[in-house]
């Protein structure tokens, strides 16, 4: 199946989530805010036209390097695999997915999936959600200056003798 590669530059909306499956992998999340630019003739300035949102999901060696370097407003470039995915949450039944935007059904912004838009019938909120599987990240640095830092893995050694010296 082909999967659709992107690269979007935008910010860090929020901090990194960082934790270990219970298979011991590590997975970082976090929400990057793309805004779009228009050059405006009348006003002769660039103005921004809107906001899109993507969760980026990181894993492994990625997942621990993006919770130690991204902060929250960070600008970055994500590279990796779109996914698209329709949510549902039924208040009355669910508690609300982790980190997709829902809370307490009193603190739920309008609009947002679980606010009570009125109506008075009990009816399940549907939203769609953009994710990034990323497989790079790092900073954008048209935007500033980053000082990177080689994070070494290690390895054991192999203690096999042989007999034989290496030159």
């Amino acid at each position: 199946m082909n999967e659709s590669w992107v690269t979007v530059v935008g910010n860090a909306a929020t901090r990194p989530d960082f934790w270990e499956t219970a298979a011991g992998v590590a997975v970082a999340r976090f929400r990057l805010a793309a805004t779009v630019r228009r050059w405006d003739r009348g006003r002769d300035a660039w103005v921004d036209a809107y906001t899109s949102f993507y969760t980026v999901w990181t894993w492994r060696s990625l997942a621990a390097n993006v919770a130690g370097s991204v902060s929250l407003g960070e600008p970055l470039v994500v590279h990796g695999t779109l996914r698209v995915r329709e949510r549902e949450w039924d208040r009355e039944r669910d508690r609300p997915p982790r980190g997709d935007g829902g809370g307490p059904a009193g603190a739920a912004a309008p609009g947002a999936p679980g606010a009570d838009l009125g109506g008075g019938a009990h009816q399940p909120r549907r939203w769609v959600t953009a994710e990034i599987d990323a497989v790079a990240v790092g900073h954008d640095l048209t935007r500033g200056t980053s000082a990177f830092r080689r994070v070494s893995q290690a390895k054991p050694l192999l203690n096999t003798p042989t007999g034989a010296t290496s030159p």
